[in-house]
C-alpha cells in the first residue's frame, strides 16, 4: 500500500485505532417516498409519504437533506437549506418525481455534482446549483405527466430558470481529526445583478424518541442549545458533546440562530395536534412565510439553523465557514489553522489519486476516474430498515394494517439493516440493490479494499442473508433475484487486492477474507441450485 497521509488514515481506521469514517456522506438525499417509510394498507409508498409532506413528518428510519453529512449511525445530521425569496418551500432537500409522476419513472429535477472525496471522506467537496428564479416544482410535475414514454423527459434547465442567473453552492469538509470537522459553503453569484440569498447551514438529530422502537441505540431525547451568538452545543447519549461554530465574511452580519424540534406537524398534515409547539418546518414557516412565533425563542431543540441573508455582488463570491467537533477539540475554531485543514486535506487528496492512479495515465483521464470516484464514495448511506419492526409497528405508534403481515418483505422478519451502505443513487435509489453493490466493490476495492471487503461480507450475514441462502434484493421486493454476482464480485475484490507477480498469478492475498466469504457463498449457491435451476444445468433464471 503506498505511504500517503490518507492510506495511513485507512489503515488505522481498519485496525480500529482511529475513527476516521465515523462522519461521512452518509445521509440520504430522498427518505420521503421510500418503502420503509410507507405504512399505508396498499403499499404505495409515493403516495403515502410525498415531498410536500417532507417538511413537515418526522422520519422513522432516516434522514435526508442537501450535500450533507452525518455519523455512521445518522445521529446528528448537517445539511444546507436555501432560499431565493421566490420559492414557495424553503429547498432543505433535493425535489424529483415520483415514479406515476415521471414519463420515465422517478426522477430527479435538481442540478448537483459530487466534486471529490477521499475514502476516509478526510476531504469532500460538492456543487448545487440553486436557480434566482423560482424554483418551478408544479412545472416538472405537470410538463412531465404530460409526456409518453416515447417522449424525452422534461428537466429543470429546459424552463430555462438559470437564464436569469443562479447560485453556485459549493460545500467542502476537511476533517482535521476524526471528530473535528471543517466545513466552508463559497456561495456565488452567478447573475447579471446583485442578488439576495438566505441561507441555512442546520444541525439535526434524527428522531429517534418518538416511536417507542426497541433498536435504537438510546430512547433519551438529546438536545442542540444555543451557546453563544456564533456556537450551538449538541449533545446526544451515545454520541457525546460536540460544538457547532460558525462565521460569515464580512460584511455578512449574524447569524440568527433559529431552533426547533424534528417533530411531525399534525395539525398541517391531518388537522391533529402537535406534541410540540415547535415542529419540524418551523425554519421554513419563519423564513418563507415570516412566521415568528414558528420557532422557539429559548434557543433549544433538536434541530438548530444559522439564518443568513447574505447580499451577493454580480459574478462576486463569499464564504461562510463552520466547525462541529467534539467537545474535547482545543483551539480556536477559525483562523489560519481551519486554512490550513482545508488546503492540507485537497492537497492529501491530490496525493492519494495520484498514487491510485496508474502515472501513464493521461490528466483528462485521471480527473474524469476521480470525480467517478467521488460519486460512488458520495454515494454511502446509512440504511435502516429493521422489517419485522415494520411490519409489526412501534410500540408508540398505531398498529400498522393487518394486510401488511401478507405483504411486502412478510418473509423476511429476520432482516435487520442499521449500516452504512453503497447505494446506487442517494436520490432516485436510495436504497441498495445486491447487484448493483457486488459491482460497486470492483472500483472501492482499489481505494478501499476494506470497506469494499466488508460490504461484501455483510450481505452474507445471518441479519441479512434469508435462512434459505437467498440475499436481499432490494426494498420494494427482498425476496427478487438479483443476478448472480456476488460470488464473482468477491473473487475479483481477492485478485485486485492481492499482490501479483509479473505473470499475472497471485503471490499473496487475502485468504481470510476468502475463507470467511467461501462459507456463506455455498449457501447461496444452494439457494440457486435448488430454486432457479431450472434445466439443471447451472444456467439461473428469474429475476427483473
Amino acid at each position: 500500500m503506498p505511504d500517503t497521509p490518507e492510506h495511513r488514515r485507512l489503515s488505522e481506521d481498519a485496525a480500529r485505532t482511529q475513527n476516521w469514517k465515523r462522519w461521512g456522506p452518509y445521509l440520504s438525499e430522498r427518505q420521503w417516498s421510500t418503502v420503509r417509510e410507507d405504512y399505508s394498507a396498499t403499499g404505495e409508498c409515493w403516495d403515502y409519504f410525498p415531498h410536500d409532506h417532507a417538511r413537515s413528518r418526522a422520519y422513522r428510519w432516516g434522514e435526508d437533506g442537501l450535500l450533507g453529512i452525518t455519523d455512521r449511525e445518522c445521529r446528528l445530521c448537517f445539511g444546507l437549506a436555501l432560499w431565493n425569496g421566490r420559492d414557495p418551500i424553503l429547498k432543505e432537500r433535493l425535489f424529483g418525481l415520483t415514479g406515476p409522476e415521471g414519463n420515465h419513472g422517478e426522477d430527479a429535477k435538481e442540478c448537483w455534482w459530487y466534486l471529490d472525496s477521499t475514502p476516509t471522506h478526510s476531504w469532500l467537496k460538492g456543487l448545487y446549483k440553486y436557480p434566482q428564479a423560482e424554483f418551478p416544482y408544479q412545472s416538472l410535475i405537470d410538463g412531465n405527466r404530460a409526456r409518453g414514454r416515447q417522449a424525452s423527459e422534461l428537466e429543470l434547465e429546459d424552463l430555462g430558470v438559470f437564464d436569469g442567473g443562479y447560485w453556485d453552492v459549493t460545500v467542502e469538509y476537511a476533517k482535521a481529526s476524526p471528530d473535528d470537522l471543517c466545513i466552508r459553503l463559497t456561495i456565488a453569484n452567478r447573475g447579471p445583478a446583485e442578488a439576495e440569498l438566505h441561507l441555512l447551514p442546520t444541525l439535526w438529530f434524527r428522531n429517534t424518541w418518538s416511536w417507542g422502537a426497541r433498536h435504537e441505540a438510546t430512547l433519551v431525547k438529546p438536545r442542540l442549545t444555543l451557546e453563544s451568538a456564533g456556537t450551538v452545543a449538541a449533545s446526544h447519549p451515545t454520541l457525546g458533546d460536540l460544538h457547532l461554530a460558525v462565521e460569515a465574511d464580512a460584511p455578512c452580519s449574524g447569524p440568527e440562530w433559529l431552533f426547533t424540534e424534528n417533530e411531525t406537524n399534525h395539525e398541517r398534515l391531518s388537522g391533529g395536534t402537535n406534541r410540540s409547539p415547535w415542529t419540524k418546518d418551523a425554519f421554513h414557516r419563519r423564513v418563507v412565510d415570516g412566521e415568528t412565533a414558528a420557532v422557539n425563542p429559548a434557543g433549544v431543540g433538536t434541530k438548530a439553523a444559522a439564518w443568513f441573508r447574505l447580499r451577493v455582488a454580480a459574478g462576486a463570491s463569499t464564504e461562510v465557514r463552520l466547525r462541529l467537533r467534539s467537545q474535547k477539540a482545543e483551539g480556536k475554531s477559525f483562523g489560519p489553522a481551519f486554512a490550513k485543514v482545508m488546503t492540507q486535506r485537497a492537497q492529501e487528496a491530490d496525493g492519494f489519486y495520484a498514487a491510485v492512479f496508474p502515472s501513464a495515465m493521461p490528466a483528462a483521464e485521471r480527473a474524469v476516474a476521480r470525480q467517478a470516484y467521488a460519486g460512488v464514495l458520495w454515494s454511502k448511506q446509512f440504511y435502516h430498515y429493521v422489517v419485522e419492526d415494520w411490519l409489526d409497528g412501534d410500540p408508540g405508534q398505531p398498529a400498522p394494517p393487518a394486510a401488511r403481515q401478507q405483504g411486502r418483505n412478510a418473509d423476511w422478519r429476520h432482516l435487520f439493516n442499521r449500516d452504512v451502505i453503497s447505494m446506487p443513487d442517494k436520490w432516485e435509489y436510495p436504497w441498495y440493490a445486491a447487484w448493483d453493490l457486488a459491482f460497486h466493490c470492483i472500483p472501492l476495492a482499489r481505494v478501499d479494499p476494506h470497506f469494499a471487503k466488508d460490504q461484501l461480507l455483510l450481505f452474507l450475514r445471518e441479519w441479512y442473508m434469508h435462512p434459505n441462502g437467498q440475499i436481499p434484493a432490494y426494498e420494494f421486493a427482498l425476496g427478487d433475484v438479483n443476478p448472480p454476482v456476488h460470488a464473482w464480485a468477491a473473487w475479483r475484490v481477492y485478485r485486485i487486492t492481492a499482490t501479483q507477480d509479473e505473470h499475472g498469478r497471485t503471490v499473496s492475498g487475502d485468504l481470510d477474507f476468502l475463507e470467511r466469504i467461501f462459507q456463506k457463498l455455498l449457501l447461496n449457491f444452494t439457494w440457486w441450485v435448488n430454486r432457479k435451476d431450472v434445466g439443471g444445468k447451472h444456467l439461473f433464471a428469474g429475476g427483473f
